[in-house]
């Protein structure tokens, strides 16, 4: 049996993975210069001024994509955004496919 990807053919390719894929980049990247602005803004020890100035440099020079949170998990397969499971980073509409077409070991249809 020949692996077919499902109907979604136009999502294959898009820059929607791409774009993840540099977010998760960027996020790695710039981990460490977030803590650090991230403690000089918090340290109460330090004057109001000098916390503000940190603050505005940080938000001028580190890149808002560089944030945790804005990294989507997406298929791997198609780039779907929602119903992706974290453990294989596929969307359920694949693991659903790949499960019927018998690629995935030790799951199967279940019936009772």
């Amino acid at each position: 049996m020949k692996f077919r990807l499902p109907q979604y053919a136009f999502i294959l390719g898009t820059k929607g993975i791409a774009k993840d894929n540099m977010r998760r980049l960027l996020v790695q990247e710039h981990e460490v210069d977030r803590q650090v602005f991230k403690a000089v803004t918090t340290d109460k020890s330090l004057p109001l001024d000098m916390r503000l100035q940190v603050q505005r440099l940080f938000e001028t020079e580190v890149p808002r994509d560089s944030a945790a949170n804005r990294v989507v998990n997406r298929c791997v397969l198609t780039g779907r955004a929602r119903g992706v499971h974290r453990f294989a980073r596929l969307s359920r509409i694949m693991i659903r496919q790949l499960a019927h077409n018998g690629f995935l070991p030790g799951v199967s249809k279940a019936s009772w």
